[in-house]
């Protein structure tokens, strides 16, 4: 199985280099993550925008935007591979967020344990690999994502899937 899906995200890679794929094949993918790590968990929360997600307890923070509007972490072994999430205010209905423009057409295909509907894409490129979860809550736009360099993706993918599911907000009831 190992080499199967090792072979089939590497194919994968090559075909959409450059191109978001959708939950759909991350559903395909989900049985091929070589991540078999159990990380001790802590839960990082912002009190501005009332959202909460997991984060592997050794993994540091990154510098911080003076605006306490996210936040992001980065792995001790490998500062590439990196969590962040962030919350924008949507712009008016006329005109385009410049952040989520590309997903406009994408309606939701997730739903969080907690029961928000969300979009959750893969946007595999040549050099990085994203995983990218975007919230719509009135007024507010959540996002998070998950970030490592394309090879190593599969080795992440099982945990970034993870944290993704547990992202909350508890500024809106559900």
């Amino acid at each position: 199985m190992f080499d199967l899906c090792k072979g089939a995200y590497m194919y994968l890679q090559k075909i959409m280099s450059n191109m978001t794929i959708t939950l759909s094949t991350a559903f395909f993918l989900s049985g091929c993550s070589l991540y078999t790590g159990s990380p001790s968990w802590k839960t990082y929360q912002n009190e501005r925008y009332g959202f909460e997600f997991p984060y592997p307890s050794n993994w540091q923070i990154s510098k911080n935007p003076d605006n306490s509007d996210g936040i992001a972490f980065f792995s001790p072994k490998n500062q590439s591979v990196e969590i962040r999430s962030w919350v924008s205010k949507k712009l008016d209905n006329n005109i385009n967020n410049s952040e989520n423009y590309e997903y406009k057409n994408i309606s939701h295909n997730f739903e969080t344990l907690q029961g928000f509907p969300a979009i959750l894409i893969i946007e595999v490129g040549e050099k990085e690999t994203v995983m990218r979860l975007i919230i719509n809550q009135e007024q507010l736009e959540y996002y998070w994502q998950g970030k490592t360099n394309s090879q190593e993706f599969q080795d992440y993918y099982q945990m970034f899937y993870y944290i993704a599911n547990e992202y909350k907000i508890s500024k809106f009831s559900k």
